[in-house]
């Protein structure tokens, strides 16, 4: 299955000029069968599409993902299982450990948008994922092409995810409509759901990605500049500090959550065990007691 793994709506960034109905329209039409949606901080555009979901192309699917921005790392796209809902996503500002162990504890999946795109945004231009490149064995993927970088920012991708053995996707990460479809993820098996994505991601099931880099442009060499770059990374960390009382509040209560959630999961499946043996037949219980107290003696 193909599918488009960067996709901004402007139902959902603040920087999108395309809805996610002519989106998804435009890639239908392009041969794709289905779209990741990965707005900025955001699961607006997801939800638009759910609302409207009547109305919107038949026969394409929708996922959800967004582009979460780290306050020490850059941005990441992040896909989570079905059914996990955590408004803690949609606050930016996180350290890139405290995004892994979030994602990774609720069992999702994540990797470095544009490693080495936009230096105010792009994860290998920051200090934290310079001195500490271990912390690449963490993620679950990369983008190996983004339709918006140059060919050289996507070629040092690939080049970093072959160091470190983590498949590729091909993302479009087009705002504007003319972009649409210039970026591609091939998937091994059918998709139907965010559960079938992070299963194929982890078990190797990407065997294709690609597109071409959409026309270079002065912007290439604006938003690189010295005052870009680190008015965009004062912004980012502003805000960060701004919601970092609700955010760690909200951080701490996920991860205590899934902590409980794991514990009584244990409980439980102690209590089935025991259920389990006692509806079993008194020769059967005695036979079991038998070889346990023989494995006793054993040890």
């Amino acid at each position: 299955m193909k599918f488009d793994m960067h996709c901004h709506t402007a139902e959902g960034s603040i920087d999108a000029r395309i809805s996610i109905r002519d989106y998804a329209q435009l890639l239908k039409d392009q041969g794709f069968s289905g779209m990741l949606v990965t707005d900025h901080d955001s699961y607006n555009g997801y939800r638009h599409w759910k609302l409207h979901r009547a109305s919107m192309p038949k026969d394409f699917l929708v996922l959800k993902g967004i582009e979460y921005d780290t306050r020490d790392a850059g941005h990441y796209i992040v896909i989570m299982p079905d059914g996990v809902n955590l408004r803690l996503l949609e606050m930016r500002g996180m350290s890139v450990e405290s995004l892994i162990r979030l994602v990774h504890d609720y069992g999702g999946v994540l990797g470095p948008a544009h490693p080495f795109g936009m230096k105010s945004s792009s994860a290998m231009f920051y200090r934290k994922m310079m001195r500490d490149t271990d912390l690449m064995s963490h993620f679950d993927f990369l983008e190996g092409l983004n339709a918006c970088e140059k060919a050289s920012s996507n070629s040092r991708a690939r080049d970093l995810a072959e160091q470190y053995d983590l498949p590729c996707i091909g993302g479009t990460d087009a705002h504007v409509g003319k972009y649409v479809g210039l970026a591609y993820t091939i998937f091994d098996r059918d998709i139907t759901c965010n559960n079938d994505m992070i299963e194929s991601i982890r078990e190797r099931g990407i065997v294709a990605f690609g597109g071409r880099e959409r026309e270079y442009r002065r912007i290439h060499e604006k938003r690189n500049l010295a005052v870009t770059t680190w008015s965009f990374k004062a912004f980012n960390f502003t805000m960060g500090k701004i919601l970092a009382p609700v955010r760690n509040h909200r951080l701490n209560q996920a991860l205590e959550d899934k902590k409980n959630l794991l514990q009584a999961a244990v409980v439980q499946a102690g209590h089935r065990r025991e259920k389990a043996e006692h509806a079993a037949p008194p020769a059967e219980r005695s036979g079991i007691s038998a070889m346990t107290d023989h494995v006793g003696q054993r040890e």
